[in-house]
């Protein structure tokens, strides 16, 4: 089965919508859904209605901390996030908030985990930076391969058996093969806000028969996106930073 694995769409309607139109030319069976359905961008109420019939249809999704703080005023975030979340909040109906509020903080599928952060304490939202952080996340599961986002940066980490690290940038429509006798960590890069330098929005393809993961990039209107974002009185460098991708 071919899984499309996107994460951190953060209400880029113009992302979302490029990148499951890709996923889909390219064959899609399943979709992953990996977290921060909203912050930031200008569309969450479209964003987190399309997940839901996507999940409806038997797509995984997990929670994102930007999800966990529409419905939790505990949940700290910088300025500009948080006038976003707050703006969010307006945004959602009960429904759509509830929604948010009962998904689970991972979803083990078989030899493989899905979550937002990592796995060694998905509701403390570190950040995989390094293979020290990476390794923190293998350890903490016997999944052979775990899926995460959080960073809007793509990696790939592994362990070996005998506990010796290794990570990679992967390249664009270059297929890496998950080898068995190792565990990996891949890290998804971001639908609706990408912080490597490239405003493509981006996604994953995995195949689980042969075990190879893709990183796929999807141009998409960017200008639309950002202008929605400061029509609706958001901070404008939230806007700024789409066409940038940082």
């Amino acid at each position: 089965m071919l899984l499309a694995v996107f994460s951190d769409i953060h209400g880029n309607r113009q992302a979302f919508e490029a990148c499951l139109k890709v996923a889909r030319a390219r064959g899609a069976e399943r979709f992953i859904l990996l977290g921060d359905f909203v912050g930031y961008g200008a569309d969450p109420e479209w964003v987190v209605d399309t997940a839901m019939e996507l999940v409806a249809q038997g797509a995984v999704a997990v929670r994102g901390n930007h999800d966990q703080a529409v419905n939790s005023s505990a949940e700290t975030m910088n300025a500009g996030a948080q006038v976003a979340i707050e703006w969010t909040r307006g945004r959602l109906d009960t429904a759509q908030r509830r929604f948010l509020a009962e998904l689970p903080m991972l979803v083990e599928d078989g030899d493989r985990l899905f979550v937002h952060s990592e796995a060694s304490s998905p509701r403390s939202w570190r950040y995989v930076r390094s293979t020290a952080d990476a390794a923190k996340s293998l350890i903490a599961t016997p999944a052979h391969v775990t899926f995460c986002g959080h960073i809007h940066r793509p990696a790939i980490y592994s362990m070996s058996v005998t506990a010796k690290m290794s990570g990679l940038v992967p390249k664009t429509d270059v297929s890496v093969p998950l080898l068995r006798g190792r565990q990996w960590l891949a890290v998804l890069g971001s639908v609706g806000q990408p912080r490597d330098s490239d405003p493509s929005a981006a996604f994953a393809l995995f195949d689980t028969v042969s075990c190879q993961i893709t990183y796929c990039r999807a141009p998409y209107d960017v200008e639309t996106a950002a202008n929605r974002i400061r029509e609706n009185g958001l901070p404008h460098w939230l806007a700024d930073r789409l066409s940038q991708g940082r």
